[in-house]
């Protein structure tokens, strides 16, 4: 029994060594995986996490401190704007998900935290931010197709409380997005 045990931990540690190096396998030898790709797992970790964060950053939405966003209007955090005027910055994504990941922003919240707390007052300032977009789109060579993204709340994976657009381009969108 003892002499059985042995046996199956030799062959899984010689098992696990021969996935782990290329080197030490003999040609054609295929060691069959017992989980998925690494690349796979992290992608899911990475889909928890931004929930996580989302659902956080939910929490405290709400008391008013300033964001991220806040910083960087600020020249507090230091960014690659692709183009700014009085009431409007618009940057590149730190985490881009496309060859071209602009955020653009307006310059005041005025309690615009999210989509859902837009108010009549604020149509001027939605309209300037949907007008950016285009501009940044021209700008950046994608004007000929691009998306637009607004996540709104905890469930829409919002992380930054200060309404932002995302523009996403410079390769094929596949549908649906999520």
């Amino acid at each position: 029994m003892a002499a059985m045990a042995a046996a199956a931990t030799l062959m899984s540690a010689t098992s696990s060594i021969l996935r782990r190096s290329a080197l030490l396998r003999p040609h054609g030898l295929q060691v069959p995986r017992r989980f998925p790709r690494q690349r796979f797992v992290r992608h899911i970790a990475s889909s928890t996490n931004e929930e996580a964060a989302a659902k956080a950053a939910a929490a405290t939405a709400d008391i008013g401190g300033p964001t991220i966003f806040d910083k960087i209007i600020a020249k507090e955090i230091p960014s690659s704007v692709v183009y700014e005027d009085e009431k409007v910055l618009a940057f590149r994504d730190i985490n881009p998900q496309a060859p071209v990941h602009v955020i653009v922003i307006p310059k005041v919240r005025d309690g615009l935290t999210g989509l859902d707390k837009a108010e009549p007052r604020h149509a001027e300032i939605l309209g300037q931010l949907l007008y950016t977009v285009k501009v940044v789109a021209e700008k950046e060579g994608v004007a000929d197709g691009y998306r637009v993204v607004i996540n709104n709340g905890a469930e829409g994976c919002q992380s930054v409380y200060h309404l932002h657009l995302h523009v996403l381009g410079g390769r094929q969108m596949k549908w649906p997005p999520g």
